[in-house]
């Protein structure tokens, strides 16, 4: 299928209607399960945390050789983080001999770091830091020398350009080899895809201004000559009408075994680099993202199967995921016609993964110099669509078979959501700091199922299998849908083949087999002077308020006074984790137990119940006081399983 340009030159009303379509598209893909169905806190859950020093706008992570063990780049210094103690270790990075000192008249030590990698060495990285020259230096450390050094890459070398810290780069190294590939955005210079190592190359002026945001490796394939690099990145739209959206999402490739052209033509330039468009948005509501903000992929067992999580915004302020597979665009660069071209391909078709592509026939050289564009887009229908402005994007695959995407949210939380089927469920939302933080940067950790995540104070690590704050009860456990999370019997716990769970549905019928006695607590209110067996009393005539906390945002919550089937609803407050029940006037018919009652999904239970009494020794309270429950009362507190 070829999916072509929409049209363009639309009236003001025709646009209107466009904007109908979006919200009305958008409120029937944001139903309940696009709203957390929990909200979790420092309050509810124990993160750990370290403080991180200095100024930081841009961070970067990096798993160290242990689990315990992050890596992170400031500006200048690296960060050894040890989770196991409370405060990181600073390693100056060393691209000179002065640095050592922390002199800060050498001109060595104003490089900045803008890369950092792993290599093959476990206990070795790679680094890349560039000056107010435009020069950059790349350098081998050992982060567990005492002293250490960086020691000069002798393959990776003569970077005479400017390496921002926001490029996306990969570090490719191999016992014949090591390649360090990263981007160049903008609209001056050589803008595109860079390749240092011993087959330098670069891209040619595209004369059009491109952002980029990921660098993908395609994976191994069975044969090593055809592996790609994948760039996704924004392109300025050319064209200019008033209804066009600025930017166009892309997706171009080059093949690794890529030489460059014979001294006669593309010499040191790409000659594989074929770019098409990428397409995120439901066609028939005309609802379309195109600002591309981020890309995570999660590796399949065939490299076909490799997942591109990509983040997406729109010009109405929404946030959209769409998923592509490598096979989807593999397919596309080896399939689709040239745009603009109407003869024949030439053979080898251009961007087929050759040999020796300093031997390429001519006219393939032209075709990929002058009309690399494929006619065929990308496509994908959006899995997540809200109003949230997301930033971040992580992956991470559960039991080898269920997805979990995080995504981090402009005031610091960070929403942890269940794929199913091209379906979203957003199981809760994380707030890591107590404070509105900026999130720069996140890392996830599939084998210990950790989550770090990084503002300019603090890094934060999330454990994923931290279960407990779903509830105290089997069915709570399986209604989160948490694949991290299972009932072992006694309580919500890190998941495991023995423990229950319905992650697919949330079912709770599988706890119904589940063998429990009930349990009651009282809990009383420092400075009553009422006993509990009295229950609550309450002036003639007086206002009063009943509160009953809420966890889940997917439950019905409403109040019932002495079992009364017909249901009171909540008075909604503006932080919407209260359930209140307002008495206008006590009097004797508002005697009695009042219950407060959660349903979902069938699952019905008693969160709370107060027994209120008429207080006949106190009378001529002012309506307009509103005592609450807590501030000198009794709360009669019955935690229940079913009513």
């Amino acid at each position: 299928m070829i999916w072509r340009e929409p049209q363009k030159s639309m009236s003001p009303l025709a646009l209107f209607a466009v904007f109908l379509g979006q919200l009305f598209f958008w409120v029937k893909a944001s139903d309940f399960t696009h709203k957390p169905r929990v909200t979790l806190t420092d309050r509810d859950v124990s993160f750990l945390r370290i403080h991180l020093s200095g100024n930081n706008s841009h961070i970067e992570l990096l798993q160290g050789p242990r689990d315990n063990i992050v890596y992170i780049t400031g500006h200048i210094h690296l960060f050894q983080t040890d989770f196991h103690s409370s405060k990181p270790s600073i390693m100056s990075p060393v691209f000179g001999e002065g640095c050592r000192s922390n002199d800060p008249a050498s001109p060595d030590c104003h490089y900045n770091i803008t890369v950092l990698h792993k290599t093959k060495d476990p206990n070795q990285l790679f680094l890349c830091g560039t000056n107010g020259q435009q020069q950059t230096l790349c350098c081998y450390m050992n982060p567990s020398d005492d002293p250490f050094k960086c020691t000069r890459s002798k393959g990776i070398k003569n970077i005479n350009q400017h390496i921002n810290e926001s490029e996306p780069s990969l570090f490719i190294g191999s016992a014949e080899v090591e390649e360090f590939y990263t981007t160049h955005s903008g609209k001056e210079g050589s803008v595109g895809i860079h390749r240092f190592g011993k087959n330098r190359l670069w891209t040619e002026k595209s004369g059009t201004e491109q952002r980029y945001v990921s660098l993908v490796a395609s994976g191994q394939r069975e044969d090593r000559l055809q592996d790609r690099l994948y760039a996704f990145y924004i392109e300025k739209n050319r064209d200019l009408s008033l209804d066009s959206d600025l930017w166009v999402p892309r997706v171009a490739q080059v093949c690794m075994a890529d030489l460059g052209g014979p001294k006669s033509y593309l010499q040191f330039r790409w000659t594989s680099k074929l770019s098409t468009r990428l397409f995120c948005g439901d066609h028939d509501s005309r609802l379309y993202f195109t600002q591309l903000v981020d890309v995570n992929t999660v590796l399949g067992d065939r490299w076909q199967d490799t997942r591109v999580y990509a983040l997406f915004r729109n010009g109405w302020g929404m946030s959209a995921v769409c998923v592509y597979t490598i096979d989807d665009i593999d397919r596309i660069f080896k399939t689709s016609n040239f745009k603009g071209n109407t003869g024949p391909v030439t053979n080898p078709r251009p961007g087929e993964c050759v040999e020796d592509s300093t031997k390429l026939p001519m006219e393939v050289l032209k075709m990929v110099d002058k009309s690399s564009e494929m006619e065929e887009w990308v496509t994908s229908v959006p899995l997540l669509v809200t109003h949230r402005h997301y930033h971040h994007i992580r992956m991470d695959r559960v039991q080898g078979k269920w997805n979990v995407l995080f995504l981090s949210l402009e005031n610091g939380g960070i929403h942890k959501v269940l794929e199913r089927d091209g379906q979203a469920f957003v199981i809760a939302e994380l707030q890591p700091f107590n404070y509105r933080a900026h999130v720069l940067s996140m890392m996830l950790n599939s084998s210990t199922a950790k989550l770090y995540v990084a503002s300019s104070k603090e890094l934060v690590q999330i454990d994923l299998g931290s279960c407990d704050q779903y509830g105290a009860q089997c069915e709570d456990c399986v209604l989160a849908r948490d694949p991290y999370c299972g009932w072992d019997g006694h309580r919500c716990t890190t998941a495991t083949n023995d423990t229950i769970q319905d992650v697919e549905n949330g079912n709770h019928q599988v706890c119904s087999n589940i063998s429990r006695g009930f349990t009651a607590s009282k809990v009383y209110f420092p400075g009553s002077s009422v006993g509990a067996e009295d229950g609550i009393r309450v002036p003639l005539s007086s206002k009063y308020f009943l509160h009953c906390p809420t966890l889940s945002s997917h439950a019905e919550y409403s109040w019932r006074h002495h079992g009364n089937t017909t249901a009171t609803p909540c008075i909604s407050t503006k932080s919407e984790d209260q359930c209140l029940l307002l008495i206008e006037s006590m009097g004797p018919e508002q005697q009695g137990t009042y219950s407060c009652v959660s349903e979902e999904r069938g699952y019905r239970r008693t969160l709370v119940q107060y027994q209120l009494l008429l207080d006949r020794g106190v009378t001529g309270l002012a309506s307009h006081h509103l005592p609450f429950p807590g501030l000198g009362l009794v709360l009669l507190l019955v935690l229940t399983l079913l009513c």
